[in-house]
């Protein structure tokens, strides 16, 4: 049985951080997740899908995430129900996260105004290709620097060769 779920969506607020009786940290946040197709209108429609980080990660999600930042998460569907307040029972549905990546630079949500309550991404990858600084320093393989065009015409293969 398999229960993994990858999405990519913008967090519709700040996330939740909170902490068990224990200790642990809990951080909880709804990431909105365009849809592939548009509807009759031909509006594209979003779902707006619950999810749940647990410890480090959910700290990290806290401090580094807030509205409107990009974010793939990647994990397992979890059901629950409760009773609600009206003697009702409510069914749940929210992914738990193995893990959250942030995945704008940490210049993309950062706004011209107050800055005191910029976060930082702190050691996130910089988002910018290093180009190298002369064609010499380039890894490109020119056509006519073939390195099959020494052999000797046809190449062999034969189905055991083959990864399918």
């Amino acid at each position: 049985m398999i229960n993994r779920v990858v999405l990519v969506g913008r967090l519709t607020k700040d996330p939740d951080l909170r902490y068990t009786p224990s200790g642990a940290a809990v951080a909880r946040f709804t990431l909105a997740v365009n849809r592939t197709f548009s509807n009759a209108q031909g509006e594209r429609e979003a779902d707006f899908i619950n999810c749940t980080v647990w410890r480090k990660q959910a700290e990290n999600t806290a401090n580094f995430l807030k509205k409107g930042s990009l974010a793939g998460v990647e994990g397992r569907i979890q059901t629950g129900s409760y009773e609600g307040q009206d003697g009702k029972r409510v069914y749940t549905t929210e992914v738990v996260a193995d893990s959250v990546q942030f995945l704008e630079p940490k210049s993309a949500n950062s706004g011209s105004g107050d800055r005191s309550n910029d976060r930082s991404y702190g050691q996130q990858p910089s988002y910018q290709q290093n180009q190298p600084s002369s064609p010499s320093q380039q890894n490109n393989t020119r056509v006519d620097d073939d390195p099959f065009s020494s052999g000797s015409g046809k190449i062999e293969v034969s189905d055991d060769d083959l990864p399918f």
